[in-house]
């Protein structure tokens, strides 16, 4: 059987740090294959403000039926008081890699580095 084709699961934080920690830790418990991390300049409204920031985006590569855990394990550790949390379907990937990913996003990573990743 054809691995699931890959999702494509986006947040953003405001720094590389946080950014670095999130992806680690999505990554340790084995949530996403691999996470790819990019600075960004962001203009958003808040509370009534047009406000503009230097942020950076978190892209993880993971399979559908991990998605619900992804969602909440990146709530759980997010910075933000409302994290931008989306995610995109893929409409083809090649084989192999579809697999690869399936594979390492399988969620049975048991723990998460200790130290400041958290």
């Amino acid at each position: 059987m054809a691995a699931p084709l890959p999702w494509l699961v986006v947040t953003t934080v405001g720094s590389r740090e946080q950014a670095q920690q999130l992806a680690r830790t999505i990554v340790h418990l084995q949530l996403a294959a691999c996470a790819q991390i990019e600075a960004i300049e962001s203009i958003y409204r808040w509370r009534g403000e047009v406000l503009e920031d230097s942020e950076f985006r978190v892209l993880f590569k993971t399979q559908p039926a991990r998605y619900a855990q992804i969602e909440a394990a990146i709530r759980q550790h997010h910075p933000y008081e409302l994290p931008a949390i989306h995610a995109l379907a893929t409409c083809a990937a090649d084989p192999a890699y579809a697999a690869w990913v399936t594979e390492n996003s399988a969620g049975k990573g048991d723990h998460v580095p200790t130290g400041d990743l958290l």
